[in-house]
């Protein structure tokens, strides 16, 4: 799977999760400042990205993706 793919099913991801419009959403958007995401929704992105990507993120690691590009660069590196 190449980058723009992981990047677009991220971005899939965040608005299902967030409940935001696609156009809102940029590999810049950090989660919490940017697109309102609450300390609930941390952990339903968490959970989307293993669920969509079939991947394991230990708490440690979920804690430094703060970004839609940190979470892309993170899931490329494991899928």
């Amino acid at each position: 799977m190449d980058k723009d793919e992981v990047r677009q099913r991220v971005v899939k991801v965040v608005c299902h999760v967030l409940n935001v419009d696609e156009n809102m959403v940029e590999l810049e958007s950090h989660f919490v400042f940017d697109l309102g995401a609450e300390s609930t929704q941390s952990v339903e992105l968490v959970a989307a990205f293993e669920g969509e990507f079939d991947i394991e993120m230990d708490d440690e690691a979920a804690l430094e993706v703060q970004t839609v590009g940190n979470a892309v660069d993170f899931i490329a590196k494991y899928v």
